[in-house]
């Protein structure tokens, strides 16, 4: 199998951390276990919904450990790797490949406003610190220093980052972006997205918290849009947009992890301050799990 040539199903996996601060280690090899068993095509740790902000650098690494070692070579992991400042990127990214891990996932965090300049800097630093491919992360809407179309089409350039998640609701914008690129860059969905819509104008897949709790719908989804075969892939979209939905009006940690502890994975809550989902988040996600036969 080729691990460097990222497509399909990467469920942004949560971060089960218990009273003490430590890692439930079990919890979390068995979910990875799981969802490879599901059929996904790759692991992403200390996403989004992996609240990599919440976290220490002691238990990102721990995260990113226990995944490795449940995953055992059978799909890609693709580490999130997050800071506001390169040199501490670059450690992270380091220490990630040291563990074996198959790709980075780049988040830029900011305090105070960055430059183009300054963002392309920040990325092209992870890239170059290691070998692997690289996949740039967008968010504008949580992110204070966004990645713009030209500072997009220039990293395009750099060898190793080779795919781009962009997590804006705007699905022009993907377009514009696989516009740019020219074929050097692969475009992964995230849930704000309709995946279909997305494979459609030849997206590589999605990366995305609700493939936790609907993996095999996930990976179904994504064989008929390689197939082509989009009125099956748009019947099995519907349903599966209402969970997306869901997820969209609470935290999405929250939703997530909520909608696990429903499926019998001992995950706990979000990480403090952040709230655990409402009666009626728990409502609400435990409809959208019931239509779609996940829980």
């Amino acid at each position: 199998m080729n691990h460097s040539d990222f497509h399909g199903v990467f469920p942004y996996l949560v971060s089960p951390i218990d009273a003490s601060g430590e890692v439930k280690a079990d919890v979390l090899a068995r979910l990875c276990d799981d969802l490879i068993k599901a059929g996904v095509h790759g692991l992403t740790p200390l996403g989004s919904t992996g609240e990599f902000a919440y976290l220490s650098w002691a238990q990102r690494r721990r995260i990113v450990e226990v995944v490795m070692k449940a995953a055992r070579g059978r799909v890609p992991v693709v580490a999130g790797v997050a800071s506001t400042t390169i040199a501490d990127a670059v450690s992270q990214t380091r220490e990630f490949e040291r563990l074996g891990c198959q790709g980075i996932l780049a988040i830029l965090e900011a305090y105070f406003p960055i430059s183009d300049e300054g963002v392309f800097e920040y990325f092209k630093a992870i890239a170059n610190a290691v070998s692997l491919p690289v996949v740039l992360y967008t968010n504008p809407n949580f992110q204070r220093s966004d990645l713009s179309l030209p500072v997009i089409e220039k990293l395009s350039q750099v060898p190793n980052i080779r795919y781009i998640k962009d997590a804006s609701s705007n699905t022009g914008r993907l377009l514009s972006i696989i516009n740019k690129v020219e074929g050097r860059m692969k475009i992964f969905s995230a849930s704000a997205h309709v995946p279909v819509c997305v494979m459609l104008i030849g997206g590589a897949g999605w990366m995305a918290g609700p493939a936790c709790v609907a993996p095999r719908q996930s990976v179904r989804l994504y064989e008929l849009c390689r197939r082509g075969d989009w009125s099956a892939a748009m019947e099995l979209q519907r349903p599966l947009w209402a969970l997306n939905q869901a997820f969209a009006k609470y935290n999405l940690a929250a939703c997530i992890k909520g909608a696990l502890e429903l499926q019998g994975y001992a995950v706990g809550i979000p990480l403090p301050p952040q709230a655990p989902l409402s009666p009626e988040g728990i409502d609400e996600v435990k409809r959208a799990l019931a239509v779609i036969g996940s829980v």
